[in-house]
């Protein structure tokens, strides 16, 4: 049985670390930061399941909010704030490697998940592997315009969730771009899923987070 999420600020580093944090009763010494989309923020269904059922499988788990939604509560990031909001995610693997002993993961659902893919693809070193949430490949109706710059210098182990009728990118586009991908990558696909992994408003895809979960266990064990 795991303790509730409890809200975690740390403003040792501009910007600041803020979010909930899953402690669980029987850590496994490894740490897994988790972000939010560009429309939403840390208090997101998907990634509360997720904090949830990480943290009872031994994680200790940072639910992070992104600078941008420091600012604001609602709206997307403005353009140019992406570089910021990646400083962000590396200073909460910075407070986070404080307290842990084992290995730290970084990842995200969608706009969160990409910023973490292009921060590590600069730092290679920064954690042990990412997970990526529906990754939006490309805008909706826009398969040109293909967001897979960086991924030939991604070289960290990465495990990508994407729904079968996601509209940021098929499954067939995913798998493409993941052999871009100079690392081992797994993409475990969520049949019927679109954007929101079967995620809306206070609705939760209960077998899903289990089987995040098992997958990931299995790739990085």
């Amino acid at each position: 049985m795991t303790q509730p999420a409890i809200a975690f600020f740390d403003d040792s580093l501009a910007p600041a670390v803020r979010g909930f944090l899953h402690s669980p009763a029987n850590p496994n010494g490894d740490a897994l930061i988790l972000t939010h989309g560009a429309g939403s923020d840390c208090t997101a269904p998907v990634l509360v399941a997720l904090g949830d059922t990480f943290a009872a499988n031994g994680y200790g788990v940072l639910r992070c909010a992104l600078p941008f939604r420091h600012e604001r509560r609602t709206g997307p990031p403005f353009p140019g704030n992406a570089e910021r909001d990646r400083a962000g995610l590396h200073n909460a693997v910075a407070v986070v490697r404080k307290n842990v002993t084992g290995r730290i993961f970084l990842g995200g659902h969608s706009y969160g998940g990409r910023q973490a893919t292009i921060l590590c693809a600069a730092e290679p070193e920064l954690v042990s592997g990412l997970l990526l949430l529906s990754y939006p490949l490309h805008p909706p109706r826009k398969p040109e315009q293909l967001r897979i710059q960086h991924l030939p210098t991604l070289r960290v182990p990465s495990l990508f969730v994407h729904g079968t009728r996601d509209p940021f990118g098929s499954v067939e586009e995913m798998t493409n771009a993941l052999r871009l991908i100079p690392a081992k990558t797994e993409l475990m696909t969520v049949a019927g899923a679109g954007h929101d992994l079967g995620f809306k408003g206070k609705m939760k895809a209960t077998a899903l987070p289990a089987s995040i979960v098992a997958g990931f266990k299995e790739m990085f064990r």
